[in-house]
């Protein structure tokens, strides 16, 4: 590792391990999020139904659930930079064939949602290994600024993603997206090239066994602050999931089309991008779980505003307060985690968590598809920012020691 003594608002990008995996991952994030954009829109155009929106949200779900935990034991148990090597590969290979089917003429829902499944399979191994790999590339002191980054790349490419995306789809077709996602991998592949580090987990590697996958579920319940903010963000995140019925927005109640829903998609990452730099940048805070549950509190109201607007500047305003307040959440809950567990246990660790903050969302859209065809988009968007403000207090009231929780004293 390399680290200068110029002083540095942002030290983590001091390390060229780190700087070469934040360029590439927001190169291929950034394809990703347009071809989120336009898989929604796809299957909305070809089916014009929520419950086909629904079902692409139950897809993403399933397999995350079934092969998750199996995947965070691989990224404890193997060279963590290799298995990156084919998950990406696999991801370029997917996104190629979506475009070559849809630019051919032959794509149906089948397809989408075949790609769709198997996308999510690569996912729950590719996820645990390079989650599990940023804490190996920056000294321990500035984990705190390199989780901050991250989180803040990924809300940029979540930005950008969605509003050139929005774009091409209306010029271009959704099969050139998938096109340029394909080739957005490349970003990603040459990253992890660049990287010096080995990629080896440090520590005794874990077996993949059944054994080893208990061993990161016993840790994680002898975590009380750690099970506890994986239950407040998968329920938050299942009832305010709202992102999978877009298009209705779009295309029904604001009337604005795939350009209006690129910046509609983009709208959250603008909040969680400001709130992030913030983060990044404050001093020391105390009182971290107060702020935590005040900033889920924040997301379900904002959620409410947004289901019940009609007016396009309100419903943008709305979705970048729902942003800022995941943002804050987010930066405070993966800081605690990855202190507190040792490195040979992360990728477990966050396959666990992939259950809950990726699960939770693509359940939640799956439920918000469903509610939308029975009552409609607003109301279905508005039940669960509701549903959110509920777990908020159940949590704050049952669970002291995540309201107690400040400065990373982790017990």
């Amino acid at each position: 590792m390399e680290n200068s003594n110029k002083p540095s608002r942002y030290p983590a990008l001091q390390y060229s391990d780190f700087r070469y995996f934040w360029i590439g991952q927001f190169i291929s994030s950034v394809g990703t999020q347009m071809q989120i954009v336009a898989l929604n829109w796809h299957i909305y155009i070809l089916t014009g139904s929520p419950i086909a929106l629904a079902m692409i949200g139950l897809s993403r779900f399933i397999p995350i659930v079934l092969f998750s935990l199996i995947g965070g034991s691989f990224a404890d148990g193997h060279n963590r930079k290799k298995l990156q090597f084919i998950t990406q590969t696999a991801h370029a290979l997917l996104s190629a064939l979506l475009a070559i089917t849809t630019l051919g003429g032959t794509v149906n829902p089948t397809i989408i949602y075949i790609v769709t499944i198997l996308a999510s399979v690569v996912v729950s191994f590719d996820l645990p290994a390079r989650q599990a790999l940023i804490p190996n590339l920056v000294d321990k002191k500035h984990l705190s600024s390199a989780m901050s980054l991250n989180f803040i790349m990924f809300q940029t490419s979540v930005i950008v993603g969605p509003a050139v995306g929005g774009f091409v789809i209306g010029y271009l077709g959704v099969g050139v997206v998938y096109l340029i996602n394909a080739i957005s991998f490349v970003g990603g592949l040459t990253s992890l090239a660049l990287i010096k580090n080995s990629g080896e987990p440090e520590g005794v590697k874990s077996q993949v066994s059944v054994k080893a996958i208990f061993e990161g579920l016993k840790f994680v319940k002898s975590k009380t602050l750690i099970w506890s903010t994986m239950i407040l963000d998968f329920f938050s995140n299942f009832f305010a999931s709202a992102t999978v019925i877009l298009p209705i927005f779009a295309k029904d109640i604001l009337k604005v089309g795939p350009e209006g829903l690129g910046l509609l998609y983009a709208a959250p990452s603008v909040g969680a991008v400001l709130a992030g730099l913030f983060m990044a940048n404050a001093p020391r805070m105390k009182n971290q779980g107060k702020i935590l549950l005040a900033a889920v509190a924040v997301y379900g109201v904002a959620t409410i505003a947004f289901g019940l607007s009609k007016v396009f500047l309100i419903s943008l305003i709305a979705l970048a307060f729902v942003g800022a307040g995941d943002s804050v959440s987010t930066i405070i809950r993966n800081v605690l985690r990855n202190l507190v567990t040792p490195d040979n246990l992360r990728g477990r660790m966050t396959s666990i968590n992939m259950i809950f903050f990726v699960g939770g969302p693509q359940l939640g859209e799956f439920e918000a598809g469903l509610l939308a065809a029975a009552v409609g988009g607003p109301l279905s968007v508005a039940v669960g920012g509701i549903g959110t403000l509920l777990i908020v207090g159940t949590v704050t009231w049952l669970i002291p020691a995540l309201r107690r929780y400040q400065n990373h004293e982790v017990k």
